[in-house]
């Protein structure tokens, strides 16, 4: 898979690009990110990318140029556009899921007062990740590429990610590690029995009893 992310601070994703799974996954050639700073595609003589909005109001406005430039300079046949947007549908696993089978995707990063309209003419998707304002997309861009990159084959145990929250649409169970006691508090008998069809009917239960007491909407879904 490729994925390239488009941004005004691409310094952003230095951390990001080199720590923990990405890292591991870009070092094992399962994903190849790109970031491209799109202030470089700038025709303005002093690299300006936003401007005042037409019919006034507050704040600057990202100019259509230099985003349709550097995404015509990278698209190609498989490639599917995103624009991170407050307007977009609310990010969740199953988009996720989706997105991982996409051989290129391309992430649009907003800053200041949005985009001008014509740029969404050029993207497929539009994605919130949630109802909060954010200074711009680097950070929903980030939450995104890591939510896919980890599902891609080889990134990650595959059991691991079949019991992980939100894949049969409940939170995950609770888990302990040693010690058995500790201040008092002890780690459930059941999970000490040895009885593995006991202990699965065990993190079922609390798994639906956990989901309905802090994420009753997902049950609603």
């Amino acid at each position: 898979m490729r994925i390239d992310i488009l941004t005004l601070f691409p310094r952003m994703f230095d951390g990001f690009l080199t720590e923990s799974i990405i890292k591991r996954a870009i070092e094992n050639k399962k994903v190849t990110i790109n970031i491209y700073d799109f202030r470089e595609y700038s025709k303005d003589p002093h690299g300006k990318v936003d401007d005042t909005p037409y019919g006034g109001g507050p704040g600057m406005v990202l100019c259509p140029q230099p985003i349709f430039d550097c995404i015509k300079s990278i698209r190609t046949d498989d490639s599917f556009v995103i624009m991170l947007t407050p307007e977009g549908k609310v990010y969740n696993q199953e988009m996720a899921l989706n997105l991982k089978n996409k051989k290129h995707l391309i992430l649009l990063c907003g800053h200041y007062e949005g985009f001008d309209e014509r740029i969404k003419s050029i993207c497929d998707m539009f994605i919130s990740v949630g109802d909060f304002i954010l200074t711009g997309g680097e950070i929903p861009s980030m939450l995104i590429t890591d939510s896919i990159v980890r599902l891609l084959d080889g990134v990650i145990e595959k059991e691991s990610l079949e019991t992980e929250s939100f894949n049969n649409k409940l939170l995950d169970y609770p888990t302990y590690t040693k010690p058995q006691v500790y201040e008092g508090m002890e780690v459930p008998k059941v999970l000490l029995s040895g009885d593995h069809k006991k202990i699965a009917e065990y993190r079922k239960q609390e798994q639906i009893k956990k989901t309905k007491e802090l994420r009753p909407d997902l049950m609603e879904e």
